[in-house]
């Protein structure tokens, strides 16, 4: 399907000119879906990095070339204001423009997933609903932990109750505890896994017994469990997660994909051999130098990182170096 003609950029012509992968109907690697739902998350999501202009206004010229990059890898969706968005960093007008903008590029089937995590529930529900109405078919919801001695499995699960029971689209729960310092306790995952508004859970801990669990637990329920990093992506799918929503992937789009192929085919081996090979780039673009590394990446493999948003910085020319170092130990550049 080509991409959405409503564009209104310059760049509209070269988008329109470029396809997306058909979706595929999968719930983790053996398990289908259950009559009745609506939505498959199968498959790799990009959580796109948000491109700034050399004075940190958010470029949107750049965001949609990225998009018009990535219309040829087979992504079964994207994820704005995730993390590597630099969703804290942007105001409440612009988020939802990058919203706006994200969907008026891609075709219908492709399903967009936006940020929409808030401190407060009032607030979670109030920005839900507006992502809703800007276009957003999921809304990814990431545990609010300001307070987060306070945020025992009971205040969770009515915080996340309540906004599902608000949501105009359906709730993905997003448990990043490197950001947050809180991990959303498995028993609230469970309860609200039987929630019928709540989709599934992107789960960034890197916890393979725990994402195991969670696959075992729900799977009476339709919910689906996708992988938060690249780095353990092959093993998530080992035990039956649904797909990834893997920071590399805006580097390396297509051999996440891959892998995601080679899995959900059973070709086992050339699997290991791949995930062997994007284990130290993720790292490296995730927990070594972060969005400032993921961003400076991009701009090696043809598309457009740009700067960060103060306070975060540049790296640094020896960071630069021990970067491409270990893209190009990995056979990548």
């Amino acid at each position: 399907m080509a991409l959405s003609t409503r564009l209104t950029s310059p760049l509209r012509p070269a988008l329109g000119a470029l396809h997306w992968a058909a979706p595929r109907q999968r719930r983790g690697l053996s398990a289908p879906l259950r009559p009745g739902h609506t939505l498959d998350l199968g498959g790799i999501f990009p959580p796109l990095a948000t491109p700034f202009s050399p004075t940190q206004e958010v470029d949107y010229t750049q965001l949609e070339g990225n998009l018009c990059r990535y219309a040829s890898i087979p992504f079964r969706g994207l994820v704005v204001l995730g993390s590597n968005g630099e969703y804290p960093y942007l105001a409440p007008r612009e988020r939802l423009e990058v919203v706006s903008c994200v969907r008026r590029a891609l075709p219908k089937d492709r399903l967009l997933l936006a940020g929409s995590g808030c401190e407060s529930t009032q607030a979670t529900i109030k920005l839900t609903v507006s992502m809703a109405d800007a276009g957003a078919d999921v809304a990814l919801v990431v545990t609010p932990c300001y307070y987060r001695g306070a945020m025992t499995s009971t205040a969770l699960v009515q915080h996340y109750t309540e906004v599902a029971d608000a949501s105009p689209i359906p709730v993905v729960l997003y448990s990043v505890p490197a950001n947050t310092g809180l991990d959303l306790p498995l028993e609230a995952v469970f309860a609200l896994a039987q929630h019928p508004n709540i989709l599934g859970i992107k789960d960034s801990g890197g916890d393979i017994t725990r994402i195991g669990l969670m696959v075992h637990k729900t799977r009476q329920e339709d919910f689906q469990v996708l992988a938060g990093s690249a780095g353990f992506l092959l093993a998530s799918y080992a035990l039956g997660a649904s797909g990834g929503v893997c920071a590399l992937a805006n580097v390396l789009g297509a051999p996440v994909c891959k892998l995601d192929r080679l899995c959900r085919e059973g070709r086992w081996q050339e699997a290991r051999d791949l995930q062997h090979r994007l284990i130290e780039p993720n790292t490296a673009v995730t927990r070594r130098f972060g969005i400032p590394g993921l961003k400076k990446a991009m701009e090696w493999f043809g598309y457009y990182g740009g700067p960060c948003r103060a306070p975060l910085a540049p790296l640094s020319p020896p960071q630069v170096e021990e970067l491409r170092g270990t893209f190009s130990a990995n056979g990548w550049l």
